[in-house]
């Protein structure tokens, strides 16, 4: 049965760089003069201003002008400038162009180099876009003629706690940078600033225990001047009987974000904050990490798209996308603060994003998650030995705990992503079953599966003991009874380790019941429910799909029910060509999967175009199954999903069993309906 991963095939994208025709400069000039002050190291005898010199909308005509200020010719020049990642270069002029991602040089071309003193040279481009430029440097100083001494010191390097006790925490962190010298560091927690010191290490005492603090450290050179904070550090101090919040007290509402959402589907970790969800969540866990088919570590720095084949057998080999995890340059207008990023900064793409989330909710949890319906191939490979789990699950805390990203493209870096994630979701699919095709599957996958989740919690148990921070460890777990059996040891009253006993909570399977298939290879000729609460009478199937009995073997087998998080669609399944058959469609025969919201992903919508984009689709709710369903008519498309009726009548039903909250897969199908009513339900 093919997990929540199966919707969209990941990673897939188009970057595209434009080239502007060359009428563009018959066009009206405007004469746009923009001011640019950057904080780069100064050469004092040049500027440098930029100019568009026409502007159509979609492009305009840029020039550069660089003006000797000083007393002595110069004989070469170079100027550097970021533009937003909308906005490239095509065409250009008396000077070479290139780019590396969104930042761009320009170079003297031979023949206009030298620059005698008060004399100035211009060269000129074509670029598609609108952006304007920033961060521009003319031979390494700032474009006003800035002098390198000048700018504020630059951020220190994370700190880290190398002790933690119930009332102290001991931090130490690296050196920033800075023209004139440091002379101190002042140590904040929480915002309020605790303490001045020159050195590079610090002992906060007089803490609360079991209380989480949050550090950050700025530097001051020796002009006086202060330079940007450094990322943050959370730890929590021992004892108090404190911990990370867990579906215990509260409910737990837990959306994943998918990488990929950033392309088609324009929802970036900034939707998350404009929708309103990221305050009505507990927990994000971002999708997906992929495993190295080689080295069988946890697999980053890499950016290869999935093949398009839903059945090709090698489909997620070694695919990955850092440049959407940690490359990618958002624009002020894309970010969660409003800030846009910089072409130098080491971490970008949606992984700073979702830093600045965190530093805007801080009781947000975010997991990353590893594995899904393409990337579960090699799972069975790395838990099969006592070595290999061990590799496997160090080299996934080294990268996203400690945060130890593989440079790629001038980003990334020891410690650049320390501090986003709190733990991990491991979405393995499946073991000791079918899965994606290709996917290796061994007998004793049951039973190292189980080992693989003990390893994960041994490790992060001691990294806790370093930090005082307590690490999550989720997972994705199915809904078939025989999936369960063949691959997942839930059972806690046998006396014998459950996979329970080392995870905070199982994100369980609550739809994809049935459905086409992208390229009906699932079900293609018949209707059904995806996630009805109860069974129903009529499903001709031979399994009798429902959550509330794929709850129920959970619960028999002894799980606490606060550790069972059950799964909710914001997206659609749909056939085309459905018989009416006197049941508006209802477990009617059919031709195959509807067309989608994307080509490559036939049969899925996303909640809000489902309703926008199926035109006279009337809405149903069978109040026995508690199932909700569309149909346009007899020969036409039928679509099953969760609304916010049957999200009403679901949470009510799991607040009666007394269970620990919901699972949404995945953020980018609602712009806030449905999750108002998740949020509603659980209150």
């Amino acid at each position: 049965m093919p997990g929540h991963a199966h919707l969209p095939s990941p990673h897939r994208r188009t970057r595209l760089r434009a080239v502007v025709a060359a009428f563009a400069a018959l066009l009206l000039p405007i004469g746009i003069v923009v001011g640019l002050a950057a904080p780069a190291h100064a050469a004092a005898s040049a500027t440098a201003t930029f100019v568009k010199t026409s502007d159509w909308g979609t492009g305009f005509q840029g020039a550069w002008t660089i003006k000797n200020t000083g007393a002595t010719s110069i004989d070469s020049w170079t100027v550097e400038w970021d533009f937003p990642a909308t906005t490239t270069v095509g065409s250009y002029w008396d000077a070479l162009v290139s780019n590396s991602g969104t930042h761009f040089t320009g170079k003297n071309r031979e023949y206009n180099g030298t620059i005698a003193p008060g004399a100035s040279v211009t060269f000129g481009f074509v670029a598609a876009g609108d952006g304007s430029p920033s961060g521009c440097k003319v031979n390494g100083g700032g474009c006003d003629g800035s002098s390198p001494g000048d700018e504020p010191p630059g951020a220190p390097g994370t700190p880290t706690a190398s002790s933690v006790t119930a009332n102290s925490v001991a931090l130490k962190w690296t050196a920033a940078t800075s023209g004139k010298g440091i002379k101190n560091y002042d140590v904040y927690r929480s915002g309020a600033k605790v303490a001045t010191v020159a050195k590079l290490a610090y002992t906060d005492s007089g803490l609360s225990a079991g209380t989480e603090y949050t550090y950050t450290v700025v530097a001051r050179d020796t002009a006086d001047r202060t330079g940007p904070a450094s990322a943050p550090l959370t730890v929590r101090t021992t004892g108090g009987g404190g911990g990370d919040p867990q579906p215990g007290g509260d409910y737990a509402r837990v959306g994943y974000f998918v990488q990929w959402g950033i392309y088609g589907r324009g929802y970036t970790v900034k939707s998350l904050d404009a929708t309103g969800a990221a305050a009505k969540l507990t927990h994000l866990n971002y999708a997906f990490s992929n495993i190295d088919p080689v080295n069988l570590t946890c697999l980053n720095g890499v950016t290869k798209a999935t093949t398009p084949g839903p059945q090709d057998p090698n489909q997620g080999d070694g695919a990955g996308d850092s440049w959407a995890d940690y490359e990618k340059g958002f624009g002020a207008g894309e970010s969660v603060d409003g800030v846009g990023d910089t072409w130098d900064q080491k971490l970008a793409g949606n992984y700073n994003q979702l830093r600045k989330l965190k530093a805007k909710y801080p009781k947000l949890k975010i997991n990353l998650s590893i594995g899904g319906w393409t990337y579960s191939k090699y799972f069975s490979d790395v838990a099969k030995t006592d070595a290999s789990r061990q590799k496997f699950v160090k080299s996934c805390v080294d990268m996203y705990i400690k945060g130890d990203l593989p440079v790629s493209n001038g980003r990334g870096g020891p410690g650049t992503a320390a501090g986003i994630f709190d733990g991990f979701d491991i979405d393995w699919e499946w073991p000791g079953s079918d899965g994606h095709a290709g996917n290796h599957v061994s007998k004793d996958d049951k039973v190292n599966n189980l080992l693989l989740f003990a390893e994960f919690r041994k490790q992060l148990d001691a990294l806790s003991r370093t930090t005082g921070k307590k690490y999550l460890l989720t997972a994705f777990t199915p809904a078939d009874p025989a999936k369960i059996d063949a691959g997942w040891d839930i059972t806690t009253k046998d006396g014998t380790p459950s996979v329970f006993d080392y995870m905070d909570f199982a994100n369980v399977q609550g739809y994809d019941f049935h459905g086409s298939g992208s390229d009906n290879s699932w079900e293609p000729n018949r209707t059904g429910h995806q996630g009805n609460l109860y069974a129903d009478a009529k499903d001709p199937y031979s399994t009798k799909f429902s959550v509330d009995k794929t709850v129920q073997t959970y619960l028999d087998a002894g799980v606490d029910p606060r550790k069972v998080v059950v799964g909710l669609a914001f997206y659609g399944r749909g056939w085309q060509q459905v018989a009416d058959g006197g049941a508006h469609g209802v477990w009617q025969s059919a031709g195959g999967a509807a067309p989608g919201q994307f080509p490559e992903e036939s049969g899925t919508r996303g909640y809000d175009n489902l309703l926008a984009s199926v035109p006279n689709l009337t809405v149903y709710h069978d109040e026995a199954s508690v199932a909700t369903y569309g149909y346009t008519g007899d020969g036409g498309q039928w679509w099953t999903f969760d609304d916010a009726w049957s999200i009403g009548k679901k949470t009510a039903w799991l607040k009666g069993k007394k269970l620990g909250g919901v699972m949404i897969w995945e953020m980018s199908g609602d712009s806030g309906t449905l999750m108002n009513a998740v949020d509603s339900g659980l209150r």
